[in-house]
């Protein structure tokens, strides 16, 4: 073999794992069926990235789940309202937004951690109650925040930790010797994730076409009642009136993606072994 043969065959064995992780689905996310899919975000209303897509996964037959880790409890500027009080609308709206999405309310899993405070919860904690639910529901797919391709992403606080967690809890999932307790108290087995679909990316590859759910994501995302105050002060009125609803549907609008007249949702793409997320 010639020098120049050999620095050719070596520069495409540095290619390859750039191309693997660039590969998009061998059947477009428009086309997926009977897949379980679970979405991982920390607030809600993280899934309103994806709602578009998620009420096109559901409506085609798949079994999707939505797990918020934190209870989305502090983020409000209103004074009256109490951590117990706004947890309990944050429920409602989240389950609403579900509703329209039509995915019913025992398909959500919130795992009750105090908003803004998921890096100093206790990791190994957290990591195990996920592992738990992806073992007991098995996904085809994980919908998550992206940990970055190469490098940290940077995302603020709770969305920083969501993407880590999800990431390190996929790959502790497949290991029998990790949290054994799942398997012998609860007869589960350990479990390797194939597919992810990363939101809020700087490397997105996948562009989700969500024409004909255009409607579901503007009416979930405007369940989101006490995020709709007047000028994003996040001040919590019971009721919008229909000025404010329809504000707040035109606002998630006007948000949306057009990628060639067409409405999509982004996402970076990666299949097989989670040890290769971030490559």
């Amino acid at each position: 073999m010639t020098e120049l043969m050999k620095r050719l065959a070596l520069f495409s064995l540095l290619l390859l794992p750039s191309a693997a992780v660039t590969a998009q689905p061998d059947v477009p996310v428009e086309q997926w069926s009977g897949k379980t899919v679970l979405f991982i975000g920390a607030h809600p209303d993280d899934d309103s990235r994806s709602h578009g897509t998620l009420s096109l996964l559901n409506a085609n037959g798949n079994d999707v789940h939505v797990m918020l880790l934190t209870l989305g409890n502090v983020g409000t500027k209103d004074p009256d309202l109490s951590m117990i009080e706004l947890a309990q609308i944050r429920r409602q709206e989240e389950v609403n937004a579900l509703g329209q999405l039509g995915i019913p309310e025992q398909n959500y899993i919130n795992l009750g951690y105090d908003d803004g405070r998921l890096e100093y919860a206790d990791r190994e904690e957290l990591i195990e109650r996920i592992v738990f639910h992806i073992r007991r529901l098995r996904p085809n797919v994980v919908v998550a925040f992206d940990p970055g391709q190469g490098e940290q992403r940077w995302h603020k606080s709770d969305h920083r930790a969501a993407a880590y967690l999800a990431a390190d809890a996929a790959r502790a999932a497949e290991w029998p010797l990790l949290y054994t307790g799942h398997l012998v108290n609860h007869g589960m087995d350990a479990y390797q994730i194939e597919e992810y679909l990363f939101y809020d990316t700087d490397d997105a590859d996948t562009w989700v076409d969500i024409t004909g759910h255009v409607e579901n994501k503007s009416n979930a995302g405007a369940q989101y009642v006490s995020q709709w105050g007047p000028e994003g002060q996040y001040k919590y009125y019971p009721t919008l009136t229909a000025e404010q609803e329809a504000e707040a549907r035109e606002r998630i609008r006007s948000r949306i993606l057009d990628r060639d007249g067409t409405p999509v949702e982004a996402f970076r793409y990666h299949e097989g072994v989670p040890d290769a997320i971030g490559r």
